[in-house]
Order: C-alpha cells, then sequence, then structure tokens
C-alpha cells in the first residue's frame, strides 16, 4: 500500500506525533505532581474532595438515567412515524444541540428555566408560587438532558433501523402490539446499544465543566473540574488543585475503563435489503404527535429564547464594541490555529497504524501502531482543564501568564478535538486506501505527488468537515481558556461568561447569538444527515 519511502515517512511522522503529545501532556503532568510534593501533608481525601466526588458522580449518574430512559419513547416515536410532515426537520433539530457551545445553551436554558423564564411564568398563572430554579442541581439535570437526550435518541433510532424488515413483517403477520413488539423486536436492538450509549452520556457528564460552572449555583453543586478552576482562580491552591487534578484522572480513567468492558454490540443478522415498512405506527399516531411535540418544544425552546433575546440586544452597540471585536478576533485565531494543528496531529494518527496491517512489520512499526490510536484519545482520560492547570502553573513562573496563554490554548484545544476528528478521518481513509493504495503503488504514483492527485480531492471532503468541527469546538470551548482568561487576554466564550457573570444579559445575549450561530455554521452541514441505516460511528 506504500512505497518504502512513504513507510519511512510516515513512521517519522507517527513518532513526532507521539512524543509531541505525550511531552506536551507529560510536561503538565510532572508540574502537577512537582506542587503535590509541595503541599502541607493535609489529608489525602477531606471532607469537601469527598464530597465534590460523589456530587459529580451523582450528577453523572442521574443526567444518564434521565437522558436514556426519555430517548427511548422519543426514538421509538420517530421509528414508528417514518413519514410525516418535519421529519427531516425534526432530526435536523436534534444535531442542533451537538453544535452548540454549552455557554450558549446555558444562557438560552436559563431564558426558558429561570425565574423569570416562560417556564416560571407558566407556573404563575397556574397558581403555583414555587419558581422553578435553573441554578444547583435542577439547572445541571436540564442542560445534560438537553445536549444528552438527542444524541441517545438518534443513536437509539440507528439501532432501531438497523432491525431487519423481515423482522416487521413477521410481528405484522402474528398481530403483534404494543408491550410484546417492544419486548421482542424494539428491546433487543436497544438493549445492545444501551449500555455504549449510556457510558458515552456519563463520561460527558461526569467530566462536564462549562454547564456546572454556569448552572451550579455555588459550592453545593461543584464537580471536580469546577473545583479544580476555583483552586487556582479563587484560592491559588496549587496543591489543592493538584489534587483534584488526580482524582479526576483516576475518576475518568476508570470510567474509560468501564466503557472498555462494556465492548462493541453484537451484530444483527442477515437481511434480504428490503425497505422498512412498519405496521404499528398508524394506531400510535396520536401518543407519538404528543412525544414529538415534547421533544421539539424542551429541544427548541432554548434556541429559540437565545435567537429572540440576542435579537433584541443592542447588537449596534455591540459592533461596535473593541473587545468584542479583539475577543472575536482572538477565538477566530486560535480556532484556525487549533483545526490546523489537530489535522497535522490526525494524519499520523490515522495513516501510521495501516502499515501494520497486513503484518511482517518492525517493532518500531508495530509500536507506533498500538500507541498513537491510544496517544489520540489521551484527552480522553486527561481533561483539558486538567493540562490548562499545569500549563498554567508553568507560565507564572516566567510572569504574566496571558504572553505564551493563546499557543497553549490552541494547543489544548486541538487535542480536545483530535478524538472526534479521528473518528471523521480514520473510516474515509482506510476505504480510500483500499481501493487506490495497490493501484498507486503499482503504478509508481507515490509521495506528494500521490498526495496531490490523488489523495486529497478523494479525502477533501473529510478533511473539510473535520477542519469545521474542530474549529467550531474549539470556537466554543471554556474549558482551557477559563484558567487563562484575563483582561489581556479575552475569547468569545470568557466574555460571554464574563457578562453572565456580571448580569449584562442583555450584552451576553448578543454575544451568544454571534457565538452560536459561528458554532452552528460550521458543524450543522456535516451533522444534519439522518441516522444511516446501515450502522453508524459514534463520533
Amino acid at each position: 500500500m506504500f512505497s518504502r519511502a512513504e513507510r519511512k515517512g510516515l513512521r517519522l511522522a507517527g513518532g513526532l506525533t507521539l512524543g509531541f503529545v505525550l511531552c506536551f501532556a507529560g510536561v503538565a503532568a510532572a508540574v502537577l505532581l512537582g506542587h503535590a510534593e509541595s503541599g502541607d501533608g493535609g489529608p489525602l481525601l477531606d471532607p469537601y474532595l469527598v464530597r465534590v466526588a460523589r456530587f459529580t458522580l451523582w450528577q453523572a449518574a442521574l443526567s444518564t438515567l434521565l437522558s436514556v430512559a426519555l430517548a427511548i419513547p422519543v426514538a421509538r416515536a420517530l421509528a414508528r412515524q417514518r413519514r410525516f410532515f418535519g421529519r427531516v426537520w425534526l432530526l435536523r433539530l436534534a444535531v442542533v444541540p451537538l453544535g452548540l457551545p454549552a455557554l450558549v445553551a446555558a444562557l438560552g436554558i436559563v431564558e426558558i428555566w429561570g425565574r423569570q423564564g416562560i417556564v416560571n411564568d407558566l407556573l404563575h398563572l397556574a397558581g403555583l408560587d414555587n419558581p422553578v430554579s435553573v441554578y444547583g442541581l435542577a439547572g445541571i439535570l436540564i442542560a445534560h438532558v438537553f445536549f444528552n437526550l438527542p444524541l441517545a435518541a438518534r443513536l437509539m433510532l440507528a439501532a432501531l433501523d438497523r432491525i431487519a424488515p423481515e423482522h416487521w413483517l413477521t410481528a405484522a403477520n402474528l398481530g403483534m402490539r404494543g408491550p410484546a413488539l417492544f419486548r421482542l423486536v424494539e428491546w433487543p436492538a436497544i438493549r445492545r446499544v444501551a449500555p455504549g450509549i449510556a457510558g458515552l452520556v456519563f463520561m460527558l457528564c461526569a467530566t462536564s465543566f462549562t454547564i456546572v460552572l454556569t448552572l451550579g449555583g455555588g459550592p453545593a453543586a461543584t464537580t471536580i473540574e469546577v473545583a479544580i478552576y476555583q483552586a487556582l482562580r479563587f484560592d491559588f491552591d496549587p496543591p489543592r488543585a493538584v489534587l483534584l487534578a488526580a482524582l479526576q484522572i483516576l475518576m475518568t480513567a476508570a470510567l474509560l475503563g468501564l466503557i472498555a468492558l462494556i465492548g462493541r454490540p453484537d451484530e444483527e443478522g442477515a437481511t434480504a435489503g428490503r425497505p422498512i415498512r412498519r405496521f404499528d405506527g398508524r394506531h400510535r399516531r396520536l401518543s407519538d404527535g404528543a412525544i414529538l411535540f415534547l421533544f421539539a418544544a424542551f429541544t427548541g425552546a432554548p434556541l429559540i429564547a437565545t435567537l429572540t433575546a440576542g435579537l433584541s440586544a443592542d447588537l449596534g452597540r455591540l459592533a461596535l464594541d473593541p473587545l468584542l471585536h479583539r475577543a472575536l478576533a482572538t477565538s477566530l485565531a486560535i480556532a484556525f490555529a487549533s483545526a490546523s494543528l489537530c489535522l497535522l496531529l490526525a494524519l499520523p494518527v490515522v495513516m501510521t497504524p495501516r502499515l501494520a496491517d497486513r503484518g511482517g512489520t518492525d517493532a518500531t512499526t508495530r509500536f507506533l501502531a498500538r500507541a498513537l490510536p491510544a496517544t489520540g484519545s489521551l484527552i480522553l482520560l486527561v481533561p483539558p482543564i486538567i493540562i490548562a492547570t499545569g500549563w498554567f502553573l508553568i507560565l507564572r513562573h516566567f510572569g504574566d501568564t496571558t504572553r505564551h496563554a493563546p499557543a497553549i490554548v490552541a494547543i489544548i484545544n486541538a487535542l480536545m478535538a483530535l478524538p472526534f476528528v479521528v473518528r471523521v478521518l480514520e473510516p474515509a481513509f482506510r476505504t480510500h486506501l483500499a481501493r487506490t493504495g495497490r493501484l498507486a503503488l503499482s503504478l509508481g504514483v507515490t509521495g506528494a505527488n500521490r498526495l496531490l492527485r490523488i489523495d486529497l480531492p478523494a479525502l477533501r471532503k473529510p478533511l473539510a468537515m473535520a477542519f469545521a468541527f474542530a474549529m467550531a469546538l474549539s470556537l466554543g470551548d471554556l474549558g482551557a481558556i477559563a484558567i487563562f482568561g484575563a483582561d489581556g487576554f479575552v475569547t468569545l466564550p470568557w466574555l460571554l461568561f464574563s457578562r453572565m457573570a456580571s448580569y449584562r444579559t442583555a450584552d451576553a445575549a448578543g454575544i451568544a447569538l454571534l457565538l452560536g450561530f459561528l458554532c452552528l455554521l460550521l458543524t450543522l452541514p456535516s451533522a444534519s444527515a439522518e441516522p444511516e441505516t446501515k450502522g453508524r460511528g459514534n463520533a
């Protein structure tokens, strides 16, 4: 598949990528360990740490339970009602939270569920005087379900669409309806994917930072990552931040190990490939319509509220704000640099393991083939805020941390996007190599000639999709910038968070509109397709 020179170049690129990622994260980890040794020798797990860890797991468990449980009726309704006006738009609405920055969604949720929000206004009209509080555990759960319910529903819908059409025909011939149809046909498909979905949602909620920081409401609702931020930004207690970082890494490693033990779902049975026909939908139109209406209202209301509040802000004044100009320019520059670096790191991660596909390779190639995929997912084990904490402790010894902060934030954001970019590029590159690898090698088209004439034209679409997705993740991220953010270093998420914290909600709404529009512009074109019926990756 590769010439000798190409194999040598790929080994070099893979080695450089592996060394860069491990050194960048390793330096941060070494500094954290060094500060841990300079601690005061207090108890390893004091009551505060125990309480923070317990709340982290508790809110993640509740969020997972609600998201997965509510996703089942939504996915079943979408699977039954395959032909109704607006189904495509409803599926597209379900992917909007995936491309929306958490900070923008939090502002919309406050507009709907806050003290002056629509929900509390309706409760007041109904004669209920006790308003719903969006700050604390309730707000965290609402926000997590807002993000993860559509994700879980789409993954379950894909599993239901993979059920062999012959099963539906047999069920209709046997007169199955209601509980029997769910128990014998639908539930086996959902059960195969539910543990993986639950593990993914739990991981996302346990490592949530922006949502908890914005809607936590105080010390009673603090997760480990938020506690790390507070230990550095407010208390400047590096030993405490290091201990919390170690606790977060241990917890994340345990979660990743649990997800790995769950494994992949079993493959479905063979099918003749006939179109899917559901015969039970006509009896459930009213109930399914109600379920889908509630789902659309729950998902769409914060988006509409964000749009309405943003348009009602003084956009003309905001457009002339020099601080907004600086934040926008900084965010775009960091996002472009981060996405470019992410692609440079992702290509060796995707391509180098292909050297070992045919066996007979040397020990270095086999080592790189095993190590690079794990390195690409390192950020899942060591969250961005922990790496940012280590580099913050390094840079403070050189005076002003904001001088080198943009480069550090860009690298951290690139590592944050790396697992997702690899998921986009790896299947496309594997298919492309299977189609063109032998032919290009037999024709002597190698090196830069092969890259420019064969590889780039064929992989242009997935590369553009990966680049746009990496830019969107960087644009909307508050994790790394939360450690370095200051008057001299401002991005759009940090400016939005600052305006929300100072109760300048009108300005915050206008900034949220701009940030949300930019991120959705980058992510929606590649994410709005319907779930495939023959299987899909879990990006």
